[in-house]
């Protein structure tokens, strides 16, 4: 479980001499003495927070502090169930492949990108075969069409080093 950090200065850990003050419904009580504001929040039972550390003067506001971080506690988790985490699977292939492992490497992308995953297609080229890059382009591409009706081209074939990358993203549907 990830513990929210500690970065509201609350009650006695409020060093400034004057501050802003809004009470627990958010109306404004005014510009006054930190020890006063305490003493207001105190005898509330809640707790004075420092919620704006940089204005001038600093702006406080009287709140049950637990309540305050539970509150926090279930906004994250709420964001955090909405995010998609995207996953970069990778597909290698070789200028020397043959129809029939392009088409088996072809449904493994397919699946991919329809789980919603990037693909990575990686062409190594070895020894002499880093002269017939081309040849390596040219396979690329056509795997991309295969796949057109479930991805879209992210990043072009470009080579880098002794490897050509492509990145097909899944197609919005």
């Amino acid at each position: 479980m990830n513990v929210i950090s500690k970065q509201y200065l609350i009650n006695e850990e409020i060093r400034e001499k004057e501050v802003r003050v809004i009470d627990s419904e958010g109306n404004q009580l005014g510009i006054m003495s930190s020890k006063e504001a305490l003493q207001i929040a105190e005898s509330k039972q809640l707790d004075l927070v420092m919620i704006a550390p940089v204005a001038k003067p600093p702006v406080c506001k009287i709140m049950d502090y637990g309540k305050f971080l539970y509150e926090l506690q279930k906004k994250e988790k709420e964001a955090r169930k909405k995010q998609k985490v995207i996953n970069v699977k990778e597909v290698r292939l070789s200028p020397v492949i043959e129809e029939h492992d392009i088409n088996v490497k072809a449904r493994n992308a397919e699946k991919f990108l329809r789980d919603g995953d990037k693909v990575k297609v990686t062409m190594r080229f070895r020894g002499r075969e880093a002269d017939y890059t081309h040849f390596g382009e040219k396979i690329l591409k056509d795997f991309a069409q295969k796949l057109q009706e479930v991805s879209l081209i992210e990043k072009e074939p470009k080579l880098e080093g002794r490897n050509m990358i492509m990145i097909l993203s899944p197609k919005k549907v």
